[in-house]
């Protein structure tokens, strides 16, 4: 199903979302001495290094250029033993579907409860305001299911989960060693900061809004504020930023310039190069 849906997205939501200034990916490359992303397309995959292990937080499409850019930071993807998973898209576990290449076959996969009922079949993912079902997802992978507020290690790495359901039913937020938060699809963020996720791809927009409120209370009541990494923009370390339009969603169809400076088809990857990945830092947004 990867492959298909992969190739369907390349195509097609290009044509969508082209012009409308909504994706504004990372380039590949490191964010600090501890964090690294790759970027497919629109999607941002992302690494945490401490010590001698590299976890992975989501796996991408099927993409054929994965281990190449990997390969820009020095990771090899023989090395990635543990993967968090936010949520189901194909364009966050591709590389782990069962048609994928199989980079990670022996990698241990983390993904909340809810969200894995999508895998069991029990759930169908529905997107553009419901109107389609998509095919069900396989992973064949290992997997250890997650519960809202669980924390756990990884040879000594802190994490700790977060319930975030709207994007989808059980989309987990991941807060590493209390300082980088990996917010998937629950966070946007436009020139002017952050927003709740594509409205179209919802499974309920209101819930998300509800989701978004309700983890800038949980953060700010113990007084901690990570670096706020997204799946399809950038990153910063401004809290106000990061949540300045959090009641408020990004919609693809109004006439709204959410970020002029976002590529016209952020499909196109012609900048993001080898020498760009080993140039120095990702600069954050809202500093």
């Amino acid at each position: 199903m990867s492959k298909k849906a992969t190739e369907f997205q390349k195509r097609e939501m290009s044509k969508m979302y082209r012009g409308k200034e909504i994706f504004k990916p990372l380039n590949t490359g490191w964010v600090d001495e501890r964090v690294a992303c790759v970027r497919e397309w629109v999607a941002n995959i992302f690494f945490y290094r401490k010590g001698g292990t590299t976890i992975m937080i989501d796996a991408g499409y099927n993409y054929d250029r994965l281990a190449e850019k990997m390969g820009w930071l020095g990771i090899d993807p023989q090395s990635i033993r543990h993967i968090l998973i936010t949520h189901q898209d194909t364009d966050h576990v591709g590389a782990v579907e069962a048609d994928s290449p199989g980079l990670f076959r022996s990698a241990k996969l983390y993904i909340g409860e809810i969200e894995n009922r999508y895998l069991t079949g029990e759930v169908r993912r529905k997107v553009i305001y419901h109107l389609y079902k998509l095919p069900q997802v396989t992973i064949n992978n290992e997997k250890v299911l997650l519960h809202d507020g669980e924390t756990f290690e990884i040879d000594g790495i802190k994490i700790e989960c977060f319930l975030v359901p709207g994007h989808t039913w059980g989309h987990m937020v991941y807060l590493i060693d209390d300082k980088y938060l990996f917010t998937g699809d629950t966070l946007w963020f436009g020139a002017d900061g952050g927003y709740s996720f594509i409205s179209s791809l919802a499974e309920s927009n209101k819930l998300a809004v509800k989701s978004l409120a309700a983890l800038e209370q949980k953060l700010q009541s113990r007084d901690l504020h990570p670096l706020f990494l997204t799946g399809h923009t950038g990153w910063t370390d401004n809290f106000e930023f990061a949540f300045a339009h959090k009641d408020k969603l990004c919609s693809p169809f109004r006439k709204r310039v959410p970020d002029p400076t976002a590529p016209y088809d952020a499909y196109d990857e012609s900048d993001d190069t080898e020498k760009m990945a080993k140039s120095g830092f990702l600069k954050g947004m809202g500093r």
